[in-house]
């Protein structure tokens, strides 16, 4: 029997990647072109309801292969040590293939169209579109139909709900393939990519560069959104075209929604290089609270833009106050929600025993996480801000009272969560750029954008790093600035934003601007991350200590492909690594410290099973309400604090801060201090 070759198939080459795709596509045609089948009512419409579940299921098979596909191509780059491009670059390559396949091959049937008029007396708001049209047909379009179907249709009112605005030269069914709801993202695919961002954080080195992150994060990110939105405004007023189709309020909200980073390559290569730790965590603090900034900002600009009177024809100091301060409202409400339901989750594994069960704990964590989205939302407060802080006080807190099985349950359900739902974004980025009907695409916007989004970019990095310098220990060098500059990619929030309205022509060309900018800054940007770091002279191979590795899992989106280190020191270019810099008291952010020490003698020995407990830190007069709070576990604990590995060691806080001795540690240990739960 013959040996058959696979390579000689074209199984490791592009032709069989192209045979594939063209079959699926095809798959996706055909279930476009099936005609439904003549006979009774319910046989009509089991035939429609099997084709909608067969589209559904081809729409899920297409994403899924391309899930594949990006996987094994990672795998492939990994094994042979490429590097020029990241899995989000190729997800989005092998999209835009796809999409370009299901756009431009195979029939396109169209849709069955019936003009219909609003009936006599009916009102309704010209502006808003209706949410729920209820369609009569009349005698005499029935008698149009078939005979079967008018006997079945007569005295029948059929409920069609509002989808979107239609081009009326593409009225087909090409609007179906491959999209899905904007509100997937928001509520699906979103909430697990930013609770991973907050759940794998690297706190040592976050809360050593504190105050340098909420400076980029919430300064910076404003900076950005008005500047770009004002320079975009300026170019704009060149075009006569488009400035009378963009107000000032739609370009800030543009500059608002595209603020919005996302540097999953860089990080990736950050990580698998050991790049400077305070390098690493200026780029990953930003970009963790830059999401929640932008999308609180987008919030304050439509609010603003609601209480906005275009008759007043200037700028209205009431409507800005009020929006400044339904901003800060959003932002500190979803903040204290996300943080409370962190906080009660700690607490609920603290107290109860629930630790025995580890399924049942894991489930009550992940559920606990996702409900504080949900509130979020629901309230109309920010679910983004809510889950992001609700993941930072779940890894501090609620990580140090899991058992061990629910440890590695979490941190690995959550970072294949964050993993498949990034990929699929990126992907889905790709594949909509040919088959989502809203695009509008304006050559002349979208260079002004670009140009903007880099100035934008600058404005913030330069001057906030060089006032930054004042009063920080170690500088921002100006390598490090170039960095923070190339590191400002654009991604999955950006367009989450952009594709939640697209209604008005203004909206359409944000949608296809942010899309493209997207697709240029992971390809082409992310691709030369690694020859840009050789370029600014950036040190690699630093190790950070091992006692300090985070605890609660890889940090953000670590897959790409990259450099690899020999056991000399050296990478595999040649470039000798640098020993890591030891840290030093006047490294700390002040804040830290100041939170630092609240923390270790107070929240974490509420919240957590560690020590020193509330007994030892506590005034005399609060000891019985420090004997209820204190667990058997803490005080059976040996004076080295957590019986095992805790995140607590991640914080940068002095030692001789954080226990408190006395009289009372002694007393702490005795069995009279027990508490049985």
């Amino acid at each position: 029997m013959p040996n058959i070759s696979l390579s000689k198939c074209g199984i490791q080459g592009k032709p069989f990647i192209l045979v594939l795709l063209m079959f699926l596509s095809y798959l996706l045609h055909l279930g476009f072109c099936q005609e439904l089948m003549s006979g009774t009512p319910d046989s009509e419409y089991d035939e429609k309801a099997l084709n909608t579940h067969r589209l559904d299921n081809l729409n899920l098979l297409l994403y899924t292969f391309l899930l594949i596909l990006t996987v094994v191509t990672i795998w492939m780059f990994k094994h042979r040590r490429l590097r020029f491009l990241h899995e989000t670059g190729l997800a989005v390559i092998y999209g835009l293939v796809v999409g370009a396949i299901i756009r431009y091959t195979g029939p396109t049937p169209e849709v069955r169209v019936l003009p219909v008029v609003p009936s006599f007396g009916t009102h309704y708001n010209h502006s808003v579109p209706p949410d729920v049209l209820w369609l009569q047909l009349s005698k005499r379009i029935i008698e149009r139909s078939s005979k079967t179907s008018a006997t079945y249709l007569n005295n029948h009112t059929f409920v069609y709900t509002f989808k979107g605005e239609i081009d009326n030269t593409s009225l087909n069914e090409i609007d179906q393939k491959a999209t899905f709801d904007p509100e997937v993202f928001f509520n699906l695919l979103l909430p697990p990519i930013i609770f991973h961002a907050a759940y794998s954080l690297k706190r040592k080195y976050f809360f050593k560069n504190l105050g340098a992150i909420f400076t980029f994060a919430f300064v910076g990110t404003t900076v950005t959104a008005f500047v770009t939105g004002s320079l975009i405004w300026g170019f704009i007023q060149i075009f006569p075209y488009l400035a009378k189709d963009f107000s000032f309020l739609d370009t800030l909200y543009f500059g608002a929604v595209i603020s919005a980073t996302d540097p999953v390559t860089i990080l990736a290569i950050f990580s698998e290089l050991h790049v400077d730790v305070n390098l690493y965590a200026l780029v990953f603090g930003e970009s963790v609270l830059n999401d929640a900034i932008a999308i609180v900002l987008t919030r304050a600009i439509q609010s603003y833009a609601e209480k906005y009177n275009p008759n007043h024809g200037g700028f209205e100091m009431v409507a800005f106050f009020q929006a400044v301060g339904e901003f800060l409202l959003i932002f500190t409400s979803s903040l204290v929600l996300g943080s409370t339901l962190g906080i009660a989750t700690a607490l609920l594994t603290k107290f109860t025993r629930i630790r025995d069960f580890p399924l049942l704990e894991t489930c009550l964590f992940v559920l606990m996480s996702y409900t504080t989205f949900l509130i979020a939302e629901a309230t109309d407060l920010t679910g983004i801000v809510s889950v992001l802080f609700c993941g930072m006080c779940q890894a501090h807190y609620t990580y140090n009272n899991l058992s061990d099985d629910s440890r590695v349950r979490t941190k690995s359900l959550f970072e294949l969560l964050n993993f498949l739902a990034e990929n699929f974004i990126f992907s889905y980025i790709g594949v909509s750029m040919f088959t989502f009907p809203k695009h509008h695409f304006d050559v002349a916007f979208i260079c002004i954008s670009f140009i903007a989004v880099a100035l934008g970019r600058a404005a913030n990095i330069y001057p906030l790093s060089f006032l930054l310098n004042f009063g920080r220990k170690p500088k921002i060098s100006r390598n490090f600035q170039h960095v923070l500059f190339f590191s400002g990619l654009r991604g999955a929030m950006a367009f989450a934003l952009a594709i939640r309205n697209t209604m008005s022509k203004s909206r359409q060309t944000f949608l296809t601007t942010t899309s493209l900018i997207v697709i240029g800054s992971v390809i082409f940007v992310g691709g030369s991350v690694t020859p840009l770091l050789t370029c600014f002279g950036i040190p690699v191979g630093v190790d950070e200590d091992p006692e300090h590795a985070a605890l609660p899992g890889t940090p953000h989106r670590t897959y790409g492909s990259i450099l690899q280190q020999t056991p000399g020191g050296n990478t595999i270019d040649g470039t000798v690594t640098e020993p890591p810099r030891p840290s030093t008291q006047s490294e700390k952010s002040w804040l830290a410290r100041i939170w630092g020490g609240f923390d270790t003698k107070y929240m974490k020995p509420l919240l957590t099973h560690s020590k020193p407990t509330l007994i030892d830190t506590l005034p005399p007069c609060c000891l019985p309400v420090a004997r209820m709070l204190t667990t058997s576990e803490q005080l059976h604990l040996g004076n080295g604090g957590q019986g095992h590995s805790d995140s607590d060691i991640e914080l940068c806080i002095d030692d001789t801060d954080s226990v408190r001795s006395g009289p009372r540690a002694f007393a702490s240990t005795q069995p009279g201090f027990q508490r049985f739960l």
